[in-house]
């Protein structure tokens, strides 16, 4: 009979780890619960966490009672073949932002939570007593139930090895820029509009300079390091380091680290309010770049941001402000031209009253600002008019960010990386442009605090001035949007509710009529799939 229990594990075991895979790309999107962050999205999504299939482990309280070996057995051997054919059904049809990436992180994780499940498992293999097997079966049920949970002690225990890796890689980064004494260290901080201003900075320094930029969304310390060590090289002129946070004093540990010459504040919005707190402490902990600048540095600054204009900057460096609403501004656009093709603009240095035409195929007043604030610092670290003007023309789009795709016949405007509201409204705005049909497909904004609901419903008005039809993700996720788009009398019969972003495509394909453009907004992760 106990080969028979042992036999029965290895089903549960296989369960175990494909069921694990999907909690840690939950706990890796969610920063290894930094700031609680894996713990809190247990907790808002408790019913789909634990209202599933696996909670029929309880049976084997009533079994115990029937004491029948081979029934249990028999039970617990279908439960998990089920569960893991129905959970596997289910991962299938979840529409994931970001895969989940197997790093050694990941590894040791599995390794831990394993040893985690064989300490309770081995004692009833050695002490195996088939009279409570009921009992094992119930115990082992449960561990798999809470799974999310073990998978938080894991990574709890694996805390001090982590710490030491990371120590490691971050002394040879450390030392590999100390190394490179003629490199221009630029950072890149803001609320959004980070890694776009980045990339436009990027494309424009490489006309003249071989710059290298931060991949992708890598804005932690870790990504940091990962680019330093693994693609910064020694025929670098300028590295460009994004610098995200979502508390203060982040952006502190950054600078001390990469000690940049130059840095470029984007805008100062309300993304991660709910872990900075309020609106003052965001400013602040943007802040901490520009106050970590040194006196012959440089801080590129939006004069159109009230959040920058009113903070009193400690910082001694030199401070270019641009703008596309003041002509006050050291750069400003004017003159600005949006189509489906790209965006054009005037740009004017008011020391030297040069002023050049720049044309991009990215869209929206967004990406005027993300430009302005690259030329700006280009201009200032002696790139040409005329190199600028070849750089803007070269800027590649961002994926996910106002990213112009066809799908068949419709034109897709893939802002699917957005979360905020400035950034939300100018997407809307962007959509308005476009000549034919237009629909959004939604599932809100998140992480924006108290706020949240007025953010929210504002933006659901502001569809509705805009948009043709509206496609939106999760009932009880939009559901402020709903009210702001009741709000304006909206046509109901063009409101579509569905709770998968992938059961939106094939509505797009029935709803579009003609030249059609959708609009992709906001965070689709499979965590917001209801």
């Amino acid at each position: 009979m106990r080969l028979y229990f042992i036999l029965s594990l290895f089903v549960a075991l296989y369960y175990v780890i494909f069921k694990s895979r999907k909690y840690m790309h939950m706990l890796q999107q969610n920063w290894y619960n930094d700031g609680n962050r894996y713990f809190n999205w247990i907790i808002d999504n408790s019913k789909k966490v634990f209202l599933n299939f696996d909670i029929l482990f309880l049976v084997f309280i009533a079994l115990y009672f029937i004491r029948n070996i081979y029934v249990s057995i028999v039970y617990f051997v279908i439960l998990y073949l089920l569960s893991d054919k129905i959970f596997e059904s289910k991962i299938k049809k979840e529409q994931s932002k970001k895969p989940l990436v197997i790093t050694a992180r990941i590894k040791r994780l599995y390794v831990t939570m394993l040893i985690i499940y064989l300490i309770c498992v081995i004692p009833m293999i050695l002490c195996f007593d088939q009279n409570i097997i009921d009992k094992y079966y119930f115990l082992i049920g449960f561990m798999i139930y809470i799974n999310p949970f073990i998978i938080m002690c894991a990574n709890t225990i694996n805390k001090p090895i982590e710490k030491m890796v990371f120590n490691h890689y971050k002394r040879l980064a450390k030392n590999k820029l100390e190394s490179m004494n003629n490199l221009k260290r630029i950072a890149i901080t803001g609320s959004y509009g980070k890694t776009s201003t980045k990339n436009a900075l990027n494309d424009i320094l490489n006309v003249k300079f071989n710059s290298f930029a931060t991949e992708k969304s890598f804005n932690t310390m870790n990504g940091l390091m990962i680019s330093i060590n693994n693609k910064l090289d020694k025929f670098t002129d300028i590295f460009i380091a994004e610098m995200g946070a979502f508390r203060r004093g982040e952006i502190k540990e950054k600078c001390n680290f990469i000690e940049p010459q130059y840095g470029i504040l984007t805008v100062i919005g309300t993304a991660h309010a709910e872990s900075f707190g309020s609106r003052e402490n965001i400013q602040k902990a943007k802040f901490e770049l520009i106050d970590s600048l040194p006196k012959n540095g440089i801080a590129i600054l939006n004069m159109d941001d009230e959040y920058q204009t009113s903070y009193k900057i400690k910082s001694e460096c030199k401070k270019v402000w641009v703008s596309i609403k003041n002509k006050k501004a050291d750069v400003y656009a004017s003159n600005i031209k949006l189509s489906s093709k790209g965006t054009t603009f005037d740009c004017t240095f008011k020391d030297t009253n040069e002023k050049v035409t720049l044309e991009t195929r990215l869209l929206g007043d967004a990406n005027v600002y993300n430009i302005l604030q690259a030329v700006a610092l280009s201009y200032n670290l002696g790139v040409s008019l005329e190199e600028i003007k070849i750089g803007v023309k070269r800027i590649k789009t961002v994926e996910h960010r106002l990213e112009l795709k066809k799908y068949g016949e419709i034109n897709i405007i893939d802002d699917a990386y957005n979360s905020n509201p400035v950034g939300s409204s100018m997407a809307v705005d962007v959509l308005g442009l476009m000549s034919g049909k237009k629909i959004i497909v939604t599932p809100g904004m998140i992480e924006l605090g108290d706020k949240q609901y007025e953010y929210n419903m504002e933006f659901g008005r502001h569809i509705a001035r805009v948009c043709d039809e509206v496609i939106l993700i999760g009932q009880m996720q939009t559901k402020p949007i709903l009210d702001g788009l009741k709000r304006e009398k909206y046509d109901e019969k063009k409101i579509h509710i569905l709770n998968d972003v992938k059961e939106a495509f094939p509505l797009m394909r029935k709803l579009a009529n003609g030249e059609t453009y959708v609009l992709l907004e906001n965070d689709l992760p499979d965590i917001f799939n209801e």
